[in-house]
């Protein structure tokens, strides 16, 4: 067997995960990110001035933020169940620290401090758990298409051939959830016709740069006879072109309907597509082909994976749009985001019961096709995600009210409450994730170059499989060079973003 055919066998006829695993997965970036904020906030009480330096700042955000992520998938896979415990042991263990060594002039009753942490004003102009949501499915995303090579890189963590919920499955759908968040359609206040036609061909002329890297992607691969999971999009397609698809789609949708109707959208476009797989020859055709016999003649039979799941995608899509609009409800105390939390949270709980009834009585989730059930797993789990980082950035401003003067980067900034002056003599410098601490800080960096960051982590993923034997790669080796590629990848932008360069010209 060539080495081509060896490493498609490798990441092939995989059966994926527990949905309790992933969720455990998933709870170490908010967990990581705590600990790096308190870190921050035990360093100011200790040196009477923030962390400056630019080297520093960068060995940190990568020991802390992204370094537990790498050996989380690899090495310390099998502990994956304990690893949540110990880092958030830790992280109350600083915590701990920080309460009990703060200054006496900032000694309040701790009953007196929750009072005021609800009361607190947050900026409504900045949700930094958006952007950290993103960022982190960026790397995360970076750390296992390389990883996934790997043997020590778990199989049941990569994606599942037909049926199945893989770590890398869900990377897909969160993808398509995070750019919905932020898409045009939503950050826009108010939008007349005239505009959203303005706005459509906008759309239309700002997805050339995703075209033009799926094209890219397609024929350098071909050129090369680089290895590639055929079932996972097709021959030709691959995620650049349904994202841009995906987008375009979308932003029509998003003329002809109302955008606070979305999640109507969402739910009648993949409950129709998943009555047509169960109603239809469509799940065969997905599955086998016309023939039956997994033919790959003609473009459609091709490339049925990546065209036919682009209604599931669709519809993750729309459904992330109405999630983003009711994020952009205007919130800007500490009590409102508790509710919204609370709200969220009941969110998750009826996707979850619902997903459980979509297993049940229409089919299992499948990647592969994007059925109902992937759908509502994606967006479950994506919100629950979005929640841990909610959750991270309330505690965040609970530490920083304990330490005046205290802040952490990519975190929400506290502000004065409207018609008054000096009411909380706990209130934090307000420092966020556009202030003056935002040149120090990794999430920031990469959020303002997300898609060269992807782009720069494919490149990077090519040239390491093109160059070293990854499938026969020992322990050390494996770690050595995925710490160094990340590390590679995240210097780039950290690079870029001290010197203030933004690469977007669409």
């Amino acid at each position: 067997m060539s080495q081509k055919h060896l490493k498609e066998a490798f990441i092939s006829n995989l059966n994926g995960t527990s949905l309790l695993e992933i969720s455990l997965g998933l709870s170490l970036a908010p967990l990581c990110l705590l600990c790096r904020g308190l870190l921050l906030v035990l360093y100011y009480l200790h040196h009477g001035k923030p962390l400056s330096s630019r080297k520093c700042s960068l060995l940190l955000d990568f020991l802390v933020l992204v370094s537990p992520l790498l050996f989380s998938c690899t090495v310390l896979s099998p502990i994956i169940v304990f690893m949540p415990t110990i880092i958030a042991a830790f992280c109350a263990g600083i915590f701990s620290k920080i309460y009990s060594q703060r200054k006496l002039v900032t000694r309040v009753p701790f009953q007196q401090v929750l009072t005021d942490f609800q009361e607190t004003y947050l900026d409504p102009e900045y949700i930094p758990a958006i952007t950290v949501f993103r960022v982190y499915v960026n790397v995360l995303t970076s750390i296992s298409i390389l990883a996934v090579d790997f043997p020590q890189y778990p199989r049941r963590y990569a994606k599942a051939e037909t049926y199945g919920t893989g770590v890398m499955d869900l990377g897909v759908g969160a993808f398509i959830f995070g750019n919905a968040l932020v898409c045009p359609e939503v950050r826009r206040k108010s939008c007349v016709t005239q505009r959203k036609l303005s706005s459509l061909a906008r759309q239309f002329f700002s997805v050339w740069p995703l075209i033009f890297l799926g094209v890219g992607r397609l024929l350098s691969v071909k050129s090369i006879e680089y290895h590639e999971h055929t079932s996972e999009y097709g021959v030709h397609w691959n995620f650049f072109f349904t994202l841009a698809f995906v987008r375009l789609a979308a932003s029509l949708l998003l003329t002809i309907f109302p955008k606070n109707k979305s999640w109507i959208v969402a739910i009648n476009l993949t409950v129709l597509y998943q009555l047509a797989l169960n109603t239809t020859s469509l799940k065969m055709f997905v599955l086998h082909g016309s023939n039956g016999r997994d033919t790959r003649a003609g473009f459609l039979n091709a490339n049925r994976e990546g065209l036919l799941s682009l209604f599931g995608y669709l519809a993750i899509y729309m459904a992330s749009v109405q999630v983003g609009l009711c994020l952009q409800k205007h919130r800007s105390s500490v009590k409102g985001w508790i509710e919204a939390v609370c709200f969220l949270l009941l969110t998750v709980l009826v996707l979850f019961i619902f997903l459980q009834v979509s297993q049940a009585y229409a089919d299992p989730v499948s990647r592969r096709m994007a059925n109902l059930s992937y759908c509502i797993w994606v967006v479950a789990h994506c919100l629950t995600f979005f929640i841990c980082f909610v959750v991270t950035d309330l505690m965040l401003v609970f530490t920083k009210l304990l330490v005046k003067g205290s802040s952490v980067p990519c975190c929400w900034n506290i502000i004065k409450p409207p018609n008054s002056i000096g009411k909380y003599e706990t209130e934090a410098v307000p420092m966020g994730g556009e202030g003056k601490l935002s040149h120090v800080c990794l999430i920031s960096a990469i959020n303002k170059n997300q898609l060269l960051f992807f782009l720069l982590a494919n490149v990077m993923t090519g040239t390491v499989n093109i160059l070293i034997d990854t499938i026969h790669s020992k322990t050390a080796s494996t770690l050595c060079i995925l710490h160094l590629y990340m590390f590679f990848n995240c210097l780039i932008m950290y690079i870029l973003h001290a010197r203030n360069i933004v690469l977007k010209f669409w």
